[in-house]
């Protein structure tokens, strides 16, 4: 578990930050548009009536919108959470060695796959491993 930070101003960009992701990602994996405070006590470990902090902060941001008792995220917080994620994730999403790039030729012609894996297996056959 992460621990934020003791600064006022620098806990509030923490918990923007990880709510906007927790939230992004359930939205993304089809488990909800709206959460609560609870939501954030069980992926954050914050206390829910410090996550109702955070959230009610994220609302006067324009991040998040208030639905009753549950908060969902604006269009802006779809957005800004999505950027949170990607970044967050960056490490694990990027092509590993020898693997091609999203824009990588070899993705829009038959040809340059071959081409392409082809290339990387000569390139994997000159390495002494």
């Amino acid at each position: 578990m992460v621990h934020p930070p003791k600064s006022e101003a620098l806990a509030a960009m923490f918990y923007r930050s990880e709510i906007l992701q927790v939230m992004y990602w359930l939205r993304g994996e089809g488990l909800g548009d709206q959460i609560d405070a609870k939501v954030l006590e069980r992926f954050l470990g914050v206390e829910a009536s410090i996550g109702a902090q955070y959230l009610d902060l994220l609302v006067t941001e324009g991040y998040v919108e208030r639905a009753g008792d549950r908060y969902a995220l604006s269009e802006t917080g779809v957005q800004e959470g999505g950027l949170e994620f990607a970044s967050a994730f960056a490490d694990l999403t990027r092509p590993t060695h020898g693997e091609c790039s999203a824009d990588c030729w070899c993705h829009n012609s038959p040809d340059e796959a071959a081409a392409c894996q082809s290339a990387r297996a000569s390139e994997h056959a000159g390495h002494d491993h």
